[in-house]
């Protein structure tokens, strides 16, 4: 039995063909896709920061009072590092 022309058609296919292909694929986003994808990482990280820190001070006694070595210092630099981590995402998400 002999294979039909239309299986084995992909077997054709040249390597310049398919950089011509990729090449010619560039992803276009919208305005709007941007803007609210930028916002919504701009504004997640203002308020993981904002109710990171406010959560922090009133639990302040409390961590000063444990036992754990992570005092206030190194919970502080990990809230401003994710809130600083998503906004940095929203702004590359605006100019990119």
């Amino acid at each position: 039995m002999a294979p039909s022309p239309d299986s084995t058609a992909w077997n054709n296919i040249q390597d310049s063909d398919v950089k011509r292909a990729l090449a010619e694929d560039k992803y276009d986003d919208c305005t709007a896709c941007r803007v609210t994808g930028s916002a919504a990482f701009i504004g997640l990280g203002a308020y993981s920061y904002h109710t990171g820190m406010t959560n922090l001070r009133k639990q302040e006694q409390a961590i000063m009072k444990g036992p754990t070595k992570y005092k206030m210092g190194s919970r502080r630099l990990g809230i401003v590092t994710i809130s600083a981590t998503l906004v940095g995402i929203g702004v590359w998400r605006a100019i990119n």
